[in-house]
């Protein structure tokens, strides 16, 4: 494991971290549609609240196993496939709600990280 790969994984698990315990109640320019909550978000994209509740705990505990993978390095690729799927769905959910580009960055960010860590 390279330095490369360990910055990889701080920036997706503490991302992620962030974004579910410490900003999920606060309005920023990268949320879906008009929402101003992490749990609004959901409902713009047409999502059950179940959906919220499966994605928030596959997403925190993908983070967990990324940041976990420093020291066992064998969680890092499930980890960041699952964090794949999740960030390509998240693109998704953006161009359904025609989103500018400017909101999906953070998911493509993710996403290119998490192919960065599965792939080599």
């Amino acid at each position: 494991m390279t330095i490369f790969h360990i910055i990889c994984q701080l920036i997706i698990g503490l991302g992620i971290l962030n974004v579910w315990f410490l900003r999920s109640k606060k309005k920023t320019s990268y949320r879906g549609g008009q929402t101003s909550s992490l749990k609004e978000e959901f409902t713009t994209y047409g999502l059950p609240g179940s959906v919220f509740l499966v994605v928030g705990i596959l997403k925190v505990g993908a983070a967990l196993a990324l940041l976990a993978g420093i020291f066992i390095p064998e969680l890092v690729k499930p980890a960041a496939m699952i964090m794949a799927g999740l960030m390509a769905g998240a693109l998704t959910m953006h161009v359904k709600v025609k989103d500018s580009p400017k909101k999906s960055l953070p998911a493509a960010v993710m996403l290119a990280l998490s192919l960065v860590l599965i792939l080599t």
